[in-house]
């Protein structure tokens, strides 16, 4: 049965390749590499044990020369918006915050926001607090200490 060797690569390379698909997060493209090699190779020598040192090798030298390229293109950057300006901020409490009753608001930078307590006490109308962080559309706000 010479030729079941390269059954099994065409095997390992399909499921490989679906297992990318699949996941799409580079996982399996290495190995699906080093098995087409592998399969190429069944055309080259009948020996299974070159076979898989050809496989285990082209997926270790993919993996390690591609992934590191890979994950700079593929990770995905944080983008700065004009929201990002707000941080650090003063702002003045237009509506009472309160976390518990999940009402707030703050205008800061000309423009009305949601506002929470970073500390969930309660902040009253008219009061200036920094503006800490943002979550979704959401100023997380601390008292200005005076």
């Amino acid at each position: 049965m010479p030729w079941l060797p390269s059954v099994v690569w065409l095997g390992l390379l399909i499921l490989f390749a679906l297992v990318e698909a699949a996941t799409v997060g580079l996982i399996s493209i290495w190995f699906a590499a080093g098995a087409l090699v592998a399969l190429l190779s069944t055309f080259f020598t009948d020996s299974v044990w070159i076979q898989i040192g050809i496989f285990l090798v082209v997926s270790a030298v993919a993996l390690a020369l591609m992934r590191p390229l890979a994950g700079k293109y593929m990770t995905p950057k944080n983008v700065a918006t004009n929201a990002d300006r707000a941080i650090g901020k003063e702002a003045v409490v237009t509506e009472e915050i309160d976390n518990l009753k999940g009402q707030g608001a703050v205008a800061v930078c000309g423009v009305t926001w949601t506002a929470r307590s970073d500390d969930d006490h309660v902040i009253p109308a008219g009061e200036t607090v920094t503006v800490l962080r943002i979550e979704g559309v959401k100023l997380f706000v601390a008292p200005v200490q005076k």
